[in-house]
């Protein structure tokens, strides 16, 4: 599996946000209010890849005495990641295409000064997912093997 391209995300991120950016224009007066706490849980899930990079990068590299990674729980953790950058790159997107439609129309319509503090937050937070499934893909990654025959552990040939 390749590691996730900043190409792809980006071009997620610019055809989410060019539909969403249309799908708003056209039906913004029969949206709910769009409160700002709703993409928060995108936010905490970034941290929580973050925090769990740091842990896994340590397993993987046999560090510090803990015990060393499973291949499958690695294999897992990989998915995650690159789902979670696909799907934030996705949210990105969406709120861009919300703030793309309120911010110039903030002095003519009552709604969009609350609805671009959501679409701030919901930006802030789908970047941070992206960058906690990055950091994670990163930390997925084997370090290379020893060039020396005598440096390497027993039994691994």
């Amino acid at each position: 599996m390749t590691t996730t391209k900043a190409r792809d995300i980006a071009m997620i991120a610019a055809v989410v946000g060019v539909l969403s950016w249309s799908l708003v224009r056209q039906y913004y007066g029969d949206l709910p209010p769009l409160p700002w706490y709703v993409s928060i849980s995108l936010g905490v899930l970034g941290v929580a890849e973050l925090m769990g990079a740091s842990t896994l990068r340590t397993r993987i590299r046999a560090d510090a005495g803990l015990p060393s990674a499973e291949a499958l729980m690695a294999a897992r953790a990989l998915a995650l990641a690159r789902a979670s950058a696909l799907a934030g790159a996705g949210f990105t997107g969406l709120w861009l295409g919300v703030l793309a439609y309120t911010v110039p129309n903030l002095g003519f319509l009552a709604a969009a000064g609350s609805d671009t503090v959501t679409g701030v937050v919901g930006v802030l937070s789908s970047a941070l997912l992206v960058a906690g499934a990055l950091v994670l893909e990163s930390a997925c990654r084997t370090p290379p093997p020893p060039e020396d025959r005598n440096d390497r552990r027993p039994g691994s040939d």
